[in-house]
């Protein structure tokens, strides 16, 4: 589709009230005790650079929407990619067909709701000349390979996503949204005498293309390929349990994965959490407060509205090793009586939505990092986090370290590569001695049942009193 003609279809893409209040007519005709339509329009672009050239450019599009009934505790999905009064009805009567209640309901009016704007947006993304956009992954990959000699193949990407949607239910909800993500990564590969690394990075925000004129994308460059040269020369890291300075920013992956998902009421309600029941109970160090929130301006997991078209909120899951709330949805609600916290959550309208994380972190503490280094006999400094696997159900989790130093009576010493993080999440929410004030958050993509969404994770420097750290023994 051009820029042109998609831009006027995202402008003129809001479905009127009165469409709207015939389709929930037709989605309740069986009994139904709820409904709502969730209706999307979704502009997103990848571009990327391989051995100094354009690699990929991909523009696409998803226009649709989804029709979703409560029958008790009971869930019937349908999607459309009609969105004509008539394929509305359709979709509308297609899911009401699915089952039949005694219930007798008939939707509330609709009323547009009102909820705070906090996000600033710039150019539309289709708006930027693309030059320009080739010019920053050039610029990116120019730097890296002036840092080194050594580097072999750099891959930058620059990822923008759009999105317009719309939100009405039974309950007389209407509520219409524009939200904008853009994401700058980083990749450097380089070869130091036969050893081969690689590092990565990335930063992101809620917004357009601004960032990638904002950003230091220098110092991003700079530093994505000094590490990759460092880990040619790094030794492996030791193995066994041992203190972990675990660093800011992505270092909240930890707590994202193992502890935040067992805080969702897709888990909770099952009783598929080690958190179950715990709430007023103590599940963490006093040192620990937890926070999911999803009104910071321009935070790359905010939203003003969640897609189930509740205004999001600042949650306090932990306070002080208390456990104070759970991550709670519309059927969550239902399921478990707790009240809707702004989570619902969608990767687009092939998905129903589910209680999701937003901006997830713990709290800043009141520690010196410096003190927390010096109160380390012997240990692993876990300075940025990679990939790893958690057990929802357990917590259970293992994480490996893409960037790790040695700590030696009380400072922070050489390199090691290979080191892994060992635990269960609750276990480690009581082993947190120490919260440093310098918190920091950043970006990732979070999967669960309701797809792939955009979700930072966040923490100031921690220390853990123990963990299980695996590496070459010896």
């Amino acid at each position: 589709m051009e820029r042109e003609s998609l831009k006027s279809t995202i402008e003129d893409m809001i479905i009127q009230p009165s469409i709207l209040q015939k389709a929930l007519d037709a989605a309740l005709s069986t009994g139904a005790d709820f409904a709502d339509i969730f209706i999307e329009e979704t502009w997103s672009s990848s571009m990327s650079f391989m051995d100094r050239k354009p690699d990929r450019a991909l523009v696409g599009e998803i226009y649709g929407a989804g029709v979703r009934l409560f029958f008790g505790h009971e869930i019937v999905y349908v999607t459309t990619n009609d969105l004509s009064e008539a394929g509305l009805i359709r979709a509308a009567k297609k899911a009401a067909q699915t089952k039949t209640s005694q219930a007798s309901v008939s939707p509330q009016a609709l009323h547009e709701s009102q909820f705070s704007n906090v996000h600033r947006f710039g150019m539309k993304p289709w708006e930027r000349d693309r030059q320009q956009k080739i010019k920053w992954l050039q610029n990116l990959d120019q730097i890296a390979r002036q840092r080194s000699s050594l580097v072999t193949q750099v891959s930058p990407s620059l990822l923008e996503k759009f999105q317009r949607i719309q939100v009405a239910n039974s309950q007389g909800l209407l509520a219409s949204d524009e939200r904008a993500y853009s994401r700058m990564g980083m990749q450097v590969h380089v070869e130091n005498q036969g050893v081969k690394e690689g590092f990565h990075d990335n930063v992101g925000h809620m917004g357009t293309s601004e960032l990638f004129e904002s950003y230091d994308a220098k110092g991003l460059a700079e530093n994505v390929t000094d590490k990759a040269v460092m880990l040619t020369t790094a030794k492996f890291a030791p193995a066994g349990e041992m203190p972990v300075l675990i660093d800011n920013a992505f270092g909240g992956v930890i707590f994202h994965e193992a502890c935040g998902h067992g805080l969702e009421t897709t888990a909770v309600a099952k009783d598929a959490s080690v958190f179950c029941g715990m709430l007023g109970q103590k599940v963490a160090h006093e040192s620990v407060t937890a926070i999911d929130d999803g009104t910071i301006p321009q935070g790359w997991g905010s939203l003003n509205i969640d897609d189930e078209g509740r205004p999001t909120q600042k949650t306090v899951l932990i306070e002080k090793g208390i456990l104070k709330s759970y991550i709670v949805d519309e059927m969550g609600s239902r399921q478990t009586g707790f009240a809707p916290t702004g989570s619902g959550r969608r990767q687009n309208y092939k998905y129903a939505p589910a209680s999701r994380m937003r901006n997830t972190y713990i709290a800043a503490g009141t520690d010196r990092f410096e003190d927390m280094v010096r109160d380390v006999d012997y240990g692993i400094y876990a300075k940025k986090m990679g990939g790893g696997s958690v057990n929802p159900g357990t917590g259970d989790f293992n994480f490996a370290v893409a960037e790790a130093y040695i700590v030696r009576n009380g400072r922070i010493e050489e390199p090691v590569k290979g080191a892994t993080l060992i635990g269960r999440g609750i276990d480690a929410l009581k082993k947190i001695e120490k919260v440093s004030s310098d918190l920091q958050l950043a970006t990732g993509m979070c999967g669960s049942v309701s797809g792939s969404i955009p979700a930072a994770v966040g923490q100031p420097q921690i220390l853990v009193s123990s963990l299980l750290v695996g590496g070459r023994a010896g």
